[in-house]
């Protein structure tokens, strides 16, 4: 089955689920209400999305210079930097890495770009155990899914399905109380990090000036999972560079606010390469992989480049309406919702994700959210336009628009089409789409040019 038809058929199906709509609404709503409270710090909140569209567009703009800025600073202090161009060389790199350490478990913080190169796959084929320390990663990982949402793995779920899912799964007696459900995973999880040869995270964001890696969350995995294990991989995608640690006071309150509502994230940690001479804690050994995996290709389109100046909040996703009907499942990418549907197929592929930018309703909700101000719904226009330019619109639209523009650009042609040929016409063009669930579009008795003709006739 072609992607845009197992889209469509995954979307109705969800569309019409009102279990799944009645989760997604609470869910969602709740964080809609802590992000209204959590604006509220702000005294100029437009003033500071101005300030950061400016700091990451100049820094994108610049991004080999501050690349290799970065590099030089980390490596400095002992880290190692691993230039990845795509998701196979990032894997064979990380594969070397394990093999020297002869690891046999991994414990991993919540990042999408090892979702992104589909890591955890690649671990467990080659026998190395591979444990979510996120408990939101944690559940989605033993329901066997990908995460539903940038920032809430698990958003999808209820209370009742988690408590379902961890009787099934890890034998518990069934409770309803969430203190108790999240004490099971903490036990279980604790043993873990002690025992794991490699720790992994994503980052944030990549600090230029001190050669940092910035990794935010809520739980106190992500430090642990670095604390204890002797290695530390982090797996950055390299558009995450700021150009100061300075700039953290303006981006770590903008992307907690935007994507939770906290005024700033529980946990908020610099890397700057592995444990020093006078260090207690920490891992003998760090790499950071920069991962470009379709980013430079993005980057070489100017009027679409601003994409990479998401700073994966998720505001979009929660006020988009399309996401709130048909899920993050649905998409069957690693990030979903409208930053998704712009950069998954510069990632993945226009010909296998240009449907993503069809399935909008260009409201510009997305746009007006964004703490960053990317142009979201614009950026979705011209990835539709892409798609057509590169001939990837199927025969029969072709045809069905060769045939519209002939005949909006001829009145004789549109008068001499009698009403009941332009609705049959009508008819087998929106059978599988608009008449699907609407009333058909129907042709007036005579066109506006008709009437109009005979009015001034007479």
């Amino acid at each position: 089955m072609s992607k845009l038809r197992q889209f469509l058929q995954d979307a109705e199906t969800k569309a019409f689920d009102q279990g799944h709509r009645a989760t997604i609404k609470f869910n969602i709503g709740k964080y809609n209400a802590a992000v209204q409270r959590g604006l509220t710090q702000y005294s100029d909140h437009e003033l500071a999305r101005e300030r950061a569209s400016y700091i990451k567009t100049q820094t994108i703009n610049n991004l080999d210079k501050y690349l290799m800025e970065f590099e030089a600073n980390f490596t400095a202090r002992g880290g190692k930097v691993i230039w990845a161009r795509d998701a196979q060389e990032a894997l064979k790199e990380i594969g070397e890495i394990m093999k020297r350490k002869r690891a046999r478990s991994v414990v991993k913080s919540k990042s999408m770009t090892t979702e992104e190169i589909h890591l955890n796959e690649y671990l467990e084929k080659n026998g190395i155990e591979t444990v979510e320390t996120d408990l939101g990663e944690y559940i989605v990982q033993l329901a066997e899914q990908r995460p539903y949402h940038i920032v809430t793995p698990a958003m999808h779920m209820s209370k009742t399905d988690i408590r379902d899912l961890f009787v099934r799964k890890l034998g518990i007696s069934p409770t309803d109380n969430a203190e108790e459900l999240v004490g099971v995973a903490r036990t279980l999880l604790r043993e873990k990090y002690t025992s794991a040869e490699v720790g992994i995270t994503g980052g944030n964001f990549l600090i230029a000036d001190v050669g940092g890696v910035a990794v935010t969350e809520n739980e106190g995995n992500g430090r642990l999972s670095t604390a204890f294990p002797k290695t530390h991989i982090a797996i950055v995608g390299i558009e995450k560079m700021i150009p100061s640690i300075m700039d953290l006071d303006l981006f770590w309150p903008l992307l907690s606010t935007s994507g939770t509502g906290q005024g700033i994230t529980v946990y908020n940690t610099i890397f700057t390469g592995p444990r020093q001479a006078k260090e207690k804690d920490g891992p003998e050994e760090m790499y950071v992989v920069l991962l470009d995996n379709g980013r430079t290709d993005l980057l070489a389109l100017p009027e679409k480049r601003e994409a990479l100046n998401c700073i994966r909040c998720g505001a979009c996703l929660n006020v988009c309406p399309v996401y709130k009907n048909i899920g993050g499942h649905t998409y069957e990418t690693t990030y979903s919702g409208p930053i998704g549907s712009v950069i998954s197929p510069h990632y993945d592929g226009m010909a296998e994700h240009k449907h993503l930018s069809f399935a909008s309703s260009l409201c510009g909700a997305c746009t007006s959210v964004c703490p960053v101000k990317i142009n979201i719904h614009n950026l979705l226009l011209l990835n539709r336009k892409q798609s057509v330019d590169e001939g990837l619109s199927d025969s029969q639209e072709r045809t069905a628009i060769k045939l519209w523009l002939r005949a909006m650009k001829s009145r004789t042609l549109m008068n001499l089409a009698p009403a009941g040929i332009k609705n049959f016409v009508l008819r087998y063009v929106q059978k599988d789409s608009w008449s699907k669930r609407r009333e058909p579009l129907q042709a007036a008795p005579k066109s506006f040019n008709q009437l109009w003709k005979e009015k001034r006739g007479r």
